[in-house]
């Protein structure tokens, strides 16, 4: 949409506000920097919302290192942990995290497997393995916790934004922070519409920001922009009369003196890049023994990468849609190649059955999974020439393992698929065949 030239006090002077931000020098003065913080500081005392990593950071200035120490690691745990997360849901993992680990001395003892666990549901799974290494390195160095937003950008996993939410908050560091509720309170007062994504228009919001933060109450006033753009100032649907800076709102004005523009003009929306179509053969591969329970094979993806280091069944990505000739065979070479398990030579298949197709969608892509229950008899002397075949790791787990188990909710669901399969398995087969078809035509999905 083209924006208008409109008289607006930024310096004396008339802004267009279709214009870069470079080119027009976009600034607050020092009357609205004063008035837009002590609105924001007295709505967020009156309105905050009880969190519970609030209640660790809000104990007052003058504690002890440990004391400050834990509210940094409250903070850092929190905020990676709200990172494409919704406050409601993070609430229990934080709770559940804090319980177990309440301070990094106690998660830099952890493994990998254990922190995967306690994550599992909320997605990005790599957000869990850098506050994981981040603790170790910390910790390996001393045990102090930095205190500057520089030197915590020095642990790995923390950026800008996290650096400065913990120096702010739990230290009182004079810092920014900016997240998207932060652009879209920014973009909105100034009215920028500059591409917000744009490296140059970045650097200048966090400019814009790091004048607006309260040298007496950083870490409250960073809480507050963010309080507001996630309460008040929301992408769609903005309650711009509950507003506490609404006079000092440059969007709210235009859109009062022309109907072309709405204050949900700002930020300006970006067109996503194109998601990437993925497909994957996953057969979920059951062990049975006589005389004891079954177990399932589950393999560890490489250390880089989607997903790294997380467990998953064995899978096969394909080149595009496949029949069930082509699958079962990548999963048959997959399978030979990486365990040992020929299914002609070394081991007996008891059922080999589809179970249906699932989507799962990543950030930037979608995946395809055909699932399928492979049920084998292992003959005797399999497990030494598994252990002298393969070339990634592995391990068998039975159903209460496997429930424990930090699994992402892609492996969780096609588990899920292969439980409901067996309980209707007793139908005729006729009747079984019919569900199955039904089931790869509709396929379910889920955004991680």
């Amino acid at each position: 949409m083209k924006r208008c030239r409109q008289p607006k006090s930024v310096q004396n002077e008339t802004v267009d506000v279709a214009a870069d931000i470079e080119d027009i020098g976009i600034g607050f003065s020092g009357k609205e920097i004063q008035e837009i913080r002590a609105s924001l500081l007295q709505w967020y005392d009156e309105n905050r919302r009880d969190l519970p990593w609030r209640r660790i950071s809000s104990t007052g200035n003058e504690v002890g290192i440990e004391q400050r120490e834990r509210r940094a690691y409250a903070v850092w745990v929190s905020e990676v942990m709200l990172q494409q997360t919704k406050v409601q849901t993070v609430i229990g993992y934080f709770n559940r995290w804090m319980e177990k680990w309440p301070t990094i001395h106690h998660l830099a003892q952890a493994t990998i497997e254990e922190v995967n666990e306690m994550w599992a549901g909320l997605g990005y799974y790599r957000r869990a393995r850098f506050l994981l290494e981040g603790a170790q390195m910390i910790v390996e160095s001393g045990g102090e916790f930095p205190n500057t937003a520089s030197s915590l950008q020095m642990v790995r996993g923390i950026g800008n934004y996290t650096a400065g939410a913990i120096a702010s908050i739990a230290f009182e560091e004079a810092v920014p922070v900016v997240d998207g509720n932060v652009v879209r309170v920014i973009t909105r007062l100034k009215a920028i519409s500059a591409n917000p994504k744009d490296s140059k228009t970045v650097k200048d919001i966090w400019e814009l920001a790091r004048k607006l933060v309260d040298p007496l109450r950083p870490g409250d006033f960073n809480q507050a922009v963010m309080e507001l753009g996630a309460t008040i100032c929301s992408p769609t649907s903005p309650s711009c009369s509950k507003c506490p800076i609404s006079l000092q709102c440059q969007a709210l004005s235009l859109s009062m003196s022309q109907e072309s523009i709405k204050v949900t003009d700002y930020p300006t929306k970006v067109p996503k890049a194109k998601q990437r179509h993925d497909f994957s053969a996953v057969s979920v591969v059951e062990i049975v023994e006589e005389g004891s329970d079954s177990k399932y094979l589950l393999v560890k993806r490489p250390e880089e990468g989607l997903l790294a280091g997380l467990w998953e069944f064995p899978s096969v990505l394909l080149e595009g849609e496949a029949g069930l000739t082509s699958r079962r065979k990548a999963i048959d070479s997959f399978l030979i190649k990486s365990f040992g398990l020929d299914m002609r030579k070394s081991c007996k298949v008891v059922l080999r059955e589809e179970v249906g197709v699932y989507v799962h969608i990543f950030s930037h892509i979608r995946l395809k999974m055909y699932i399928e229950l492979l049920t084998l008899r292992i003959t005797e002397g399999m497990q030494e020439k598994q252990e002298e075949a393969t070339t990634i790791k592995w391990k068998y787990v039975d159903e209460k393992a496997l429930s424990t188990l930090g699994l992402t909710s892609g492996v969780r669901k096609a588990y899920t698929m292969i439980q409901k399969f067996k309980q209707g398995s007793s139908i005729p087969a006729t009747a079984r065949k019919r569900r199955d078809k039904r089931s790869s035509t509709k396929a379910p999905s889920s955004i991680l």
